[in-house]
């Protein structure tokens, strides 16, 4: 499986637009061979010391930042979508962005893991980081053994997927969101909820857990960024 990642800046008071511009070209993906999109909004996101979700996207105070992602069968169904959005008039704003596109970033990962079967949730927590590219495997493991333990505390699914297809941009992408340096490969990736309370929950008592400091880390810690976001869209459940 393949999927484009995007974390985006919106005014808060955007909303609604950005909602309704989201209910508009999800069905163009589709339409181009996507299996589902999904976008959810800003409701746990914290500030980092280092990198945070707010930083990589340079949000601003009336801002709140999206995470979304649109899974495809592969990527060269993708790109084979990306090539036709170009001269899709319906992919064309009636209007005023409701965002800033220049601080959105956007990036193309391989699915490594997935725990799932793709069902309904109501919270998730999104997680970004870097990888050494030779420890590829590692952090395979890393996260097949953690999904255990969130599987026991409650979660519902974890994804996670290899950057493979990561752009520069000239005011933010994702690998400046982490400060990936040369040698190393920029992840994303997902943990999917029952609901709130269950994550919260589920997160504190994770937190107590010693298995959880048995698993050794396969990415710098202190630059991965994580948020909690509540989801408006899913075309797979709506």
């Amino acid at each position: 499986m393949y999927f484009q990642g995007f974390v985006v800046p919106v005014p808060t008071k955007n909303r609604d637009a950005y909602l309704a511009m989201s209910g508009k070209v999800a069905p163009v993906f589709a339409e181009l061979g996507a299996l589902r999109t999904v976008e959810c909004w800003g409701n746990d996101v914290m500030d980092g010391k280092v990198t945070d979700f707010k930083k990589a996207v340079q949000a601003k105070d009336d801002e709140t930042v999206v995470l979304a992602w649109v899974l495809w069968p592969d990527k060269p169904t993708c790109d084979a979508a990306a090539a036709k959005m170009m001269a899709d008039e319906r992919m064309r704003p009636a209007g005023p962005m409701p965002f800033d596109g220049q601080r959105m970033i956007y990036a193309g990962f391989e699915a490594t893991f997935d725990s799932g079967d793709g069902g309904e949730f109501g919270y998730v927590d999104g997680m970004v980081a870097s990888v050494p590219d030779g420890n590829r495997q590692g952090f395979v493991a890393q996260v097949t053994k953690a999904a255990e333990l969130f599987h026991e505390k409650g979660a519902l699914r974890l994804v996670d997927g290899w950057g493979i297809d990561v752009p520069a941009g000239k005011v933010t992408d994702f690998k400046r969101a982490v400060q990936a340096k040369d040698g190393e490969t920029v992840v994303f990736g997902w943990i999917e909820w029952p609901d709130k309370p269950t994550r919260d929950a589920g997160m504190g008592a994770l937190m107590q857990d010693p298995r959880m400091r048995e698993i050794p880390p396969a990415w710098n810690g202190q630059l991965a960024i994580f948020g909690g976001f509540t989801p408006i869209l899913d075309t797979a459940h709506a």
